[in-house]
């Protein structure tokens, strides 16, 4: 090894306590919870309350992975929040940063949609390879239920809310980040967006400016299908091939959850047996930024993931970006 590696330490997850499952659903709109099951793997999602934030849940999905790294918040050096949603335009980051105590982190928001995580993880590996900084904390959280047109079952049936978040050091002795691969397409943007919509406002004739609002979450969904089960083992393999591991190497894909068929299609195309792939979209959803660290905290703190074990982990969405990282879990 060349320079500075990366130790993946510690993880964490957090979720609202309030949950809306499919037969609840069907309440709300014209559907049924095996049309649900059948068509997503999702069987209930998390809702944040009116009074819950996601600096709230992105505090106690961060605070677990700090403990379970055994690291005091004072010595974070960097804090990359994941979202879509956040609390305040201007950042939630920082807000999370003042929460923890964390008060020598750097904090700031990244914008990747459900592709959020994976760009977190490799931006943060740069600044600890580097030398710039040795403790990082990276968050990817989203309460999706704000932007959910609930009135709309092709979308609202897939979304929930959540935050989960890891821990990477600096590491003299060996590098767990083995490769990476990161895509933008922004020709594909309009296939899932939510978008600013502005209404005209004069504020003295000739000056005349935009104020709206953004609109609910619109989705092309077999558009969006056919682009992840068609990018996203490229992508895998690519970081793969950086990585000098082949397929039979992997322990564990991970990916973002969005749909098990999408899931299932990723993981034939690259010839991983399911009992390899993590899921647990049936009682999450879809958390956007929050998926794949969710299903990573879950599979190490029940003990299926363990030191040493090769994940491969891929995000895809809206932009539309994906990426995939490959890495081995621990010090």
């Amino acid at each position: 090894m060349n320079g500075i590696g990366i130790a993946f330490t510690g993880s964490g997850s957090a979720a609202p306590a309030h949950i809306l499952d499919n037969g609840t659903l069907s309440q709300i709109v014209e559907t049924s919870d095996e049309w649900i099951a059948d068509r997503t793997g999702i069987r209930q999602r998390h809702l944040a309350q009116p009074q819950e934030s996601l600096k709230t849940i992105a505090v106690e999905a961060a605070q677990k992975a700090l403990d379970m790294a055994n690291i005091q918040p004072m010595d974070v050096d960097l804090i990359i929040l994941a979202t879509s949603t956040p609390d305040d335009l201007f950042g939630t980051a920082s807000q999370i940063q003042a929460e923890l105590g964390a008060m020598k982190a750097v904090a700031f928001d990244l914008t990747a949609a459900c592709s959020g995580f994976v760009f977190g993880l490799v931006t943060a590996a740069q600044f600890i390879r580097t030398g710039v900084y040795q403790n990082v904390l990276v968050i990817g959280g989203d309460l999706l239920s704000r932007w959910t047109d609930w009135s709309d079952r092709r979308t609202c049936v897939l979304f929930g809310d959540g935050a989960g978040a890891v821990v990477m050091q600096a590491n003299l002795e060996c590098d767990r980040l083995l490769g990476f691969e990161l895509r933008s397409d922004g020709t594909q943007n309009n296939c899932l967006t939510l978008a600013y919509q502005a209404q005209p406002k004069t504020l003295i004739e000739p000056v005349t400016i935009g104020q709206g609002s953004f609109q609910f979450i619109q989705m092309n969904g077999q558009e969006v299908y056919r682009f992840a089960v068609r990018k996203v083992p490229e992508v895998i393999e690519k970081a793969l091939f950086r990585a000098n591991l082949s397929v039979e190497q992997v322990d564990w894909l991970v990916l973002h959850q969005a749909n098990q068929r999408i899931l299932d299609a990723v993981a034939d195309r690259l010839g991983i047996p399911s009992e390899k792939v993590i899921s647990n979209m049936a009682r999450y959803g879809n958390t956007s930024a929050a998926s794949i660290p969710i299903a990573l905290d879950e599979a190490v703190r029940s003990g299926k993931i363990k030191s040493g074990d090769a994940i491969a982990t891929s995000g895809f969405g809206a932009g539309l970006t994906w990426g995939a990282a490959v890495f081995r879990w621990g010090r």
